[in-house]
């Protein structure tokens, strides 16, 4: 008489590997109304994994104003944004901003704010003078630094950045497909009416990897190599 002899296997689940997520900055305390308010999120793995972790996933919500986030997946090494945009009902509040990762059925959240004031007179003028300024570096850039695909082709979208400032210095940001670009001047005195620029590749870098400088721009000097500062400008 022969037997037949059931086998069965079994399949182990891999143990999902812990992670956390990092959210700069935690506080926003000068925004307005329409401004596109960037967090950077980073993850960490806290245990080593056989080969390449997954990507972990990102979400955001807020009440009170759009958000989006780009990349919506990322691995350690790597940078998304959380985009939010406060709506004119935000005025004279504070938005808390839940930041999600998730990987494997683990989460873990951060939490952010953001203080939305009124918008100050002459934004459009501020946003020009931006673009100016940027409009002076692009083609030294295009010239001596070629590797940064950087020309006058480049699509840029800008916000600004610290619109209730009362110092003569003046912030705004543009970003490219690649490039987080910062430029911050000070053009409202004749001893000093410098300008100056950041570069941040986005999905690669929390913090700037270039800066460069124009001493005097009533004198159209030619931008320079400067170091760039140690965190965005937020």
């Amino acid at each position: 008489m022969k037997h037949k002899y059931a086998f069965t296997t079994t399949t182990t689940k891999p143990t999902p590997i812990p992670f956390s997520i990092e959210v700069f900055p935690v506080l926003m305390e000068d925004t307005i109304a329409g401004q596109s308010c960037i967090f950077l999120v980073t993850v960490s793995d806290e245990s080593p994994a056989n080969g390449e972790a997954k990507p972990v996933y990102i979400s955001a919500t807020s009440t009170d104003a759009n958000v989006t986030v780009g990349p919506r997946a990322i691995a350690q090494g790597h940078v998304a944004e959380v985009v939010v945009v406060p709506d004119e009902t935000s005025i004279g509040d504070t938005l808390t901003v839940t930041v999600e990762g998730e990987r494997d059925g683990l989460i873990e959240t951060e939490t952010v704010t953001l203080i939305v004031q009124e918008a100050p007179p002459a934004m459009e003028e501020l946003a020009l003078n931006a673009i100016e300024l940027r409009d002076r570096f692009i083609p030294w850039l295009a010239e001596n630094y070629p590797d940064l695909n950087i020309t006058d082709e480049t699509e840029w979208a800008g916000t600004v950045v610290y619109p209730n400032t009362q110092e003569v210095i003046k912030y705004y940001l543009f970003f490219s497909e690649d490039w987080e670009m910062g430029i911050r001047w000070n053009t409202e005195t004749e001893s000093e009416d410098w300008a100056r620029i950041y570069l941040r590749l986005r999905t690669a870098e929390l913090a700037p990897s270039k800066g460069f400088e124009i001493t005097s721009v009533a004198a159209d000097e030619e931008p320079h190599t400067i170091t760039p500062p140690k965190s965005v400008w937020r």
